[in-house]
């Protein structure tokens, strides 16, 4: 039976010759392919485990991301209706510092009347509201949307109706449609919820109906849906607070539409009252229409692509790995491989072995760093910054798995195709006389396999780099002053107080005070305050300003100025002293004294010391009286710590006369709470009671510290230098491990001329440094690469980088010397085994 089996090998083995020599294919080469391949495995596990580590390193990390930049910046928005056909309206009024206001409702009807370009258009506004009746009180997310929004979107109750006609007219009580979360978390997901009602802001609301999963505007979560009422006489040109959503007729595109909503201004200030239209043209007023997906993403693509690129480049410094490996191992097996093609096997069928090799490597490292990437999606989904859009998209769907299939083998491709060219280039007689025992290897394999290590460690600076640069913008935004100290120590939270409890702006303001004592009674508490928006919020308001000592010359626009509405003690909360001046009392808040506070950035653009400004005087309009100010305050980062303190201005949260109205007051304010304890959250529970303590019925809402509030406005950093470090260290390790291996390479191939040399007096040291002046000169040659290849691509990191020049000496300096270092330790254990070589036992093994 052995004979039998043994001749039937041996005529399958003729006919593959027979088949090779005539160029004939046959469907059973593929499967011995694989057969040879995995008897390959069997007899190298050690390698085989080690490139496929490396490729499922590299294809795990870069389909991991892929998911998130497929999620947030490819995949279509989630509605049903022709999503690209949709579009973001907004107002640029350069001339005041304003790149996108959003609309007004004068334009929303000028554009929903007479623009042709448009088949429909909403606009929508997000806000908080208080429930009460279910237990304790609560604040929910709120978004008004106007008649036509969602089927606009094509987004339709899954229980119950939308808004009627009737419903979106002023007057009477507004229904409420749910969203499909705040349904099962509120409701238990009732079926017959239509029957109920919900009280909010104290007025009971029928409700009529639930959204579908998921529902968002602009990406925009919401718990409830309230009708945004519009009529003729509800505000004229200005009053920029309503995001706009279009839709575009067939076959036009953003750009006609900006052109054509931008020519209809002149018709809105004839048709409707508020700023004229000479003022707008000093403002530089237009319409600009943009993609809605490309208004969802905003910055967030940068920062994105950015991460991908990085990813992208571990990925081909594993494949890199990987070929090294394979053309080591195709070394050892130089004789096989020759003797094969003396005996008739083609060259094409050699090449086809080696890649089936190697593609088959890949696809199994396709599959470990697809598991890797199910778990690095859950890292990153918990890393991401908050605001980054669209995070409910992200997954591993079928897209995301044709994508690592396509990396897996074009990966794996990659690592043999170079492998399998050298080895189509090398005769027989080459081959024999380079496979000498003992012999100093080709010295083209040499030279291809310290190209590929040098590849690895120009790639790993490159990331290297970057992670460097990030490193020190983070260092830097820790360094900037932000106007406040010791935030851990400071607890913020948000409390409307409701028409029905308090109807007029003095009982508004005495709530707020009675609030403010309660709480500052609470032990360890050591002062309190409140302020329309605090800190880096990002919910200031904006306005242009007239100083009665700088009048603008005729035609100029009005400087635009941040508005704050503040109870007194608020910079002292923050840890912030007044520069000059005085602090509000509460009898100018009460009182609604015509008073403010401007910061320092404010008083020094106009006069040369803060203390110059005290006294002066400034309105928002003309028929508002004048304001005089009586303090100067520090400057406050509100706008985040990559950004200038903007001038601001600072006024009683009761006022009279704001913007042509009688009495103003702000009826949500966002408190601060400074205690003498480590962590400030420690305070929330009796916080709470103290507020409940004067009205059971107001919730606390959005908790947070002011250390919380900073650590969102460097969230981006933070992640970009987070997966910048891991895949430049990761690429490091595979770098250096690529050194390691090529080393041990070249000192096991050399060994005779070692031998040699040490036999012609040469000392051991002298052959240990003649090793490590090899991983020196590859290094630094590699080095050298990675910092032109890292300068060309420096100018893509610009944006995120702050306090630190894209080309920075220290941190490139620094990334060399950690890369040379490293390789130096990476070749330190061949040199020392080429310094222990015995020339004796060498040469007798010749």
């Amino acid at each position: 039976m052995r004979w039998i089996r043994g001749r039937a090998s041996l005529s399958r083995r003729s006919s593959e010759r027979q088949r090779a020599v005539a160029g004939r294919w046959s469907p059973r080469d593929p499967a011995a392919d694989v057969r040879l391949a995995l008897r390959g495995f069997v007899r190298n596990p050690v390698l085989t485990l080690v490139a496929v580590v490396t490729l499922a390193l590299g294809i795990g990390a870069t389909t991991a991301v892929f998911s998130v930049v497929h999620g947030v910046l490819l995949k279509p928005l989630p509605y049903r209706r022709g999503p690209g056909e949709l579009v973001a309206l907004t107002h640029a009024m350069p001339g005041i510092g304003m790149e996108a206001a959003p609309l007004s409702p004068a334009l929303y009807r000028t554009f929903r009347d007479h623009a042709r370009c448009l088949s429909a258009i909403g606009l929508w506004r997000r806000g908080h509201a208080t429930v009460t009746g279910m237990a304790e009180p609560e604040s929910v997310t709120v978004i008004l949307v106007t008649d036509g929004l969602f089927p606009m979107l094509g987004l339709s109750p899954v229980i119950g109706r939308g808004f009627s006609a009737e419903e979106m007219l002023s007057g009477g009580t507004s229904p409420v449609i749910l969203s499909y979360g705040y349904w099962r978390s509120r409701f238990g997901g009732d079926p017959d919820v239509l029957e109920r009602s919900l009280t909010l802001e104290g007025q009971v609301r029928p409700i009529i109906g639930v959204m579908p999963p998921d529902t968002r505007i602009q990406d925009r979560a919401t718990d409830v849906f309230l009708p945004l009422r519009l009529d003729r006489t509800s505000g004229g040109v200005g009053n920029w607070s309503f995001p706009g959503i279009a839709r575009l007729k067939p076959g036009v595109t953003a750009a006609e539409a900006t052109r054509e909503l931008s020519g209809l201004t002149p018709l809105a200030c004839e048709l409707y009252p508020g700023i004229p239209l000479p003022e707008l043209e000093r403002r530089g007023f237009s319409t600009v229409a943009t993609p809605l997906r490309q208004a969802v993403v905003g910055s967030s693509s940068q920062i994105l692509w950015v991460v991908f690129g990085g990813v992208w480049l571990v990925l081909l410094i594993a494949c890199a790995n990987v070929a090294n490996l394979f053309l080591l191992k195709s070394e050892a097996r130089s004789r096989e491989l020759a003797v094969r093609r003396a005996l008739g096997a083609s060259r094409g069928r050699l090449v086809r072995q080696i890649l089936t090799e190697s593609v088959l490597i890949g696809l199994a490292g396709g599959a470990a760093g697809l598991l890797l990437a199910s778990a690095g999606v859950g890292l990153l989904l918990r890393m991401a910054p908050p605001g980054l859009p669209r995070l409910q998209e992200i997954s591993l769907d079928s897209t995301a798995l044709i994508f690592t299939l396509a990396v897996a083998i074009g990966s794996g491709t990659l690592a043999g195709l170079l492998p399998a060219l050298r080895k189509e280039e090398t005769s027989l007689v080459d081959a024999l006389r380079a496979g000498g025992r003992g012999g100093s290897g080709g010295r083209g394999s040499s030279r291809t396999n310290n190209l590929l290590a040098a590849a690895q460690i120009a790639l790993a600076f490159v990331l290297l780099a970057g992670a460097g640069l990030m490193v020190r913008t983070f260092v830097a935004l820790r360094d900037v002053p932000p106007g406040y100290r010791d935030p851990a120590q400071v607890l913020t939270f948000r409390i409307t107080v409701p028409p029905e409890d308090a109807p007029t702006p003095e009982a508004v303001g005495a709530a707020h005070r009675e609030i403010l004592e309660r709480l500052r009674r609470i032990p360890g508490v050591t002062s309190v305050s409140a302020a329309a928006s605090v800190a880096m919020e990002g919910a200031e308001s904006w306005e242009d300003l007239m100083l009665e000592d700088f009048p603008v010359a005729d035609g100029d626009p009005n400087p635009l100025r941040c508005l704050n509405w503040i109870a007194p003690g608020y910079f002292s909360t923050l840890g912030d002293s007044l520069v000059a001046g005085r602090d509000f009392e509460w009898a100018d808040v009460l009182g609604r004294r015509h008073v403010a506070i401007v910061s320092e950035a404010f008083a020094r653009e106009y006069w040369a010391d803060p203390r110059d400004a005290l006294g002066r005087r400034f309105k928002t309009a003309a028929y508002q009286p004048w304001q005089e100010i009586v303090g100067v305050a520090g400057d406050i980062r509100t706008r985040g710590v990559t950004k200038a303190a903007p001038a601001t201005v600072y006024l009683p949260f009761v006022m009279e006369g704001l913007w042509g109205r009688g009495p103003y007051v702000q009826r949500e304010l966002r408190y601060v709470v400074r205690t003498s304890r480590p962590q400030a959250a420690s305070l929330l529970g009796e916080a709470r009671r103290a507020v409940w303590s004067v009205n059971g019925g107001l919730p606390l809402a959005r908790v947070q510290t002011l250390d919380g509030i900073f650590a969102r406005s460097v969230a981006r950093t933070t992640f970009t230098l987070a997966m910048l470090v891991i895949a430049a260290l990761t690429a490091a390790i595979l770098g250096v491990v690529g050194v390691y291996g090529v080393l041990s390479f070249v000192v096991s191939r050399r060994t005779r001329e070692m031998a040699i040399r040490m036999a012609m007096g040469a000392s051991r040291a002298r052959i240990g440094a003649m090793v490590l002046r090899q991983t020196a000169l590859l290094a630094g040659v590699a080095i050298v690469a990675g910092a032109v290849i890292a300068v060309s691509l420096a100018r893509l990191l610009e944006a995120l980088l702050f306090g630190v020049d894209p080309v920075d000496p220290v941190t490139y300096g620094a990334a060399a010397a950690a890369l040379v270092a490293a390789a130096l330790v990476a070749g330190w254990l061949p040199a020392m085994r080429a310094a222990r070589v015995d020339p004796l036992e060498a040469l007798r093994a010749e």
